[in-house]
């Protein structure tokens, strides 16, 4: 199982989002505060639909919090980061990783990110761009995370609704 882990995310919405994906991936969701918005707000909530229910997630009182509830993640976390030297498809992911992103106004604080530069990834992007939409960063570098793992559990094949396809014929 992956873990996504968001340091202080700001926008509702995006922490929606990011939540829906983890639903859809059967990835746990890590929340470490503080937060800008409370956990029942309703934009969360609208951008997770229906499926924040499903979501595992948790919320930390800060790092120390998360790293004393999760000593596996020593050593086994990725820091999404504009500021790596590589790429997230440069790094091997293990099938229970932690891939942290920090908070959209100012990412990952860099005190954390010098102790950790080799797990330290970037998403490639145009020099002209500061960074990508937070939610949009997490599905990028998560589901590489799980290519890498064969997919895990998640469902492979889809299913036409009202038609067959006509391979299945």
């Amino acid at each position: 199982m992956m873990n996504i882990v968001l340091l202080e995310p700001e926008i509702p919405a995006n922490t929606g989002n990011i939540g829906r994906t983890c639903c859809a991936t059967g990835s746990r969701l890590h929340l470490i505060e503080p937060m800008g918005f409370q956990i029942n707000d309703k934009m969360l909530k609208r951008a997770g639909l229906d499926y924040w229910n499903e979501l595992d997630v948790t919320v930390y009182d800060c790092y120390e919090d998360f790293l004393q509830k999760n000593p596996d993640a020593a050593g086994n976390m990725y820091m999404a980061t504009t500021k790596a030297h590589q790429t997230y498809t440069d790094v091997t992911y293990p099938p229970n990783a932690y891939i942290m992103f920090g908070k959209e106004s100012a990412g990952i604080p860099e005190e954390i990110l010098v102790d950790n530069e080799e797990n330290a990834i970037r998403i490639p992007m145009n020099h002209k761009i500061r960074s990508l939409n937070l939610s949009n960063s997490v599905a990028i570098v998560l589901y590489e995370s799980l290519r890498q793992n064969n997919f895990m559990e998640a469902e492979r094949n889809g299913q036409l609704h009202r038609l067959h396809w006509h391979s299945e014929q």
